[in-house]
């Protein structure tokens, strides 16, 4: 058997094989790429299931020169959005933040409750790796998460291998959102 293949390859122009098979390759690990990205949930049914009986309209944070210093103490860069719009009802407001992963921005929304993460969700996923941030078993971690003293999780967030830039941006927007929260809620 071994004889035959190498008498069928004897026949062809290496050349060619080596190209057909760097090709094949090329298009396989795109398609890894490509299977990273997408939309798992709409901003606008995330924040639907957050409120059960209806959807508040949505308002706007505007934010001072020490506000916009805070977020960017959060991010860990600088932050030049003026406002940011966000949803709320009794004791409950919804983000919905973007976040750069290593190059592209990271779409979460964030259920706070009670100033407690009670829902969190990788909404779109545009980075060609780490979207295994947008699996349950890792969302879950933020749930019952709240802000410390010093601005921290008060939950310690697993990370995971290969994809440390988008577990680092999910907990900055776990952290902005808590924030943000104390902002609006009295």
């Amino acid at each position: 058997m071994l004889f035959t293949l190498w008498k069928k390859l004897a026949g062809v122009d290496m050349n060619k094989l080596l190209s057909l098979t760097l090709f094949v390759i090329a298009i396989t690990f795109s398609q890894v790429s490509v299977a990273a990205k997408g939309v798992y949930q709409t901003p606008a049914d995330f924040i639907s299931q957050a409120f059960v009986n209806i959807t508040p309209e949505s308002k706007v944070l505007w934010l001072s020169k020490a506000d916009k210093s805070a977020v960017a103490d959060i991010l860990q860069h600088k932050f030049n959005r003026m406002r940011i719009r966000y949803w709320q009802a009794d004791n409950q407001t919804v983000w919905v933040l973007n976040e750069i992963g290593k190059e592209k921005p990271i779409t979460i929304g964030v259920h706070i409750k009670n100033n407690q993460i009670a829902h969190f969700k990788v909404l779109t996923f545009r980075e060609s790796r780490g979207d295994e941030v947008r699996h349950e078993f890792f969302s879950q971690q933020f749930i019952n998460a709240e802000l410390n003293k010093d601005i921290r999780l008060n939950k310690h967030i697993d990370g995971i291998t290969g994809a440390t830039l988008s577990v680092r941006a999910t907990k900055k927007v776990a952290r902005l959102a808590l924030w943000l929260n104390t902002k609006v809620v009295d």
